[in-house]
């Protein structure tokens, strides 16, 4: 806690419309990865997790991130993202390469199948996305909704070196 920050404005009661903004965007953090979520399995066979992970490697330089810049990118931990990772590898989508720079690092490299998959997948997901949340949008100013999602939910880092 800052100094310029005292215990008694933490806590300050919401007004009522923080309260009702603050428990839809709860709600929406809960349900709508949900929903991403059932259209991928239902339509495609994969998880949200799956494909967060071949989305994030295919913006990726060569395609290859970190094994911990992966689970930082999608808010997961290190144990859930080696699970996810080790699915796809078994799925021929992904292989895992030791970095040249230190052999201690893991790196999760997409593979021309695993690109292949991802736009087979995308469709789905860009229609779900569109059902679930943006045409659930319509009259908000989506430039301000991204400015103040970005003071409280920092983009993704930067790509690091592997």
């Amino acid at each position: 806690m800052s100094q310029s920050t005292s215990s008694t404005d933490l806590a300050q009661p919401l007004t009522a419309a923080e309260e009702r903004a603050w428990r839809a965007f709860a709600r929406a953090l809960v349900t709508v990865p949900r929903a991403l979520d059932a259209d991928l399995e239902r339509a495609q066979n994969m998880s949200l997790g799956e494909y967060m992970v071949l989305m994030n490697l295919s913006e990726a330089c060569d395609r290859s991130l970190r094994m911990s810049e992966i689970a930082a990118r999608g808010g997961l931990s290190p144990s859930r993202i080696s699970r996810v990772v080790e699915s796809l590898v078994a799925e021929g989508l992904v292989r895992r390469d030791r970095s040249a720079k230190d052999g201690r690092v893991q790196i999760a490299v997409l593979t021309d199948a695993g690109f292949a998959r991802l736009r087979a997948v995308y469709p789905i997901h860009l229609a779900s996305v569109r059902r679930n949340v943006v045409d659930h949008l319509d009259g908000v100013d989506l430039d301000a909704l991204a400015r103040a999602a970005a003071r409280f939910a920092p983009a993704c880092p930067p790509p690091t070196d592997n």
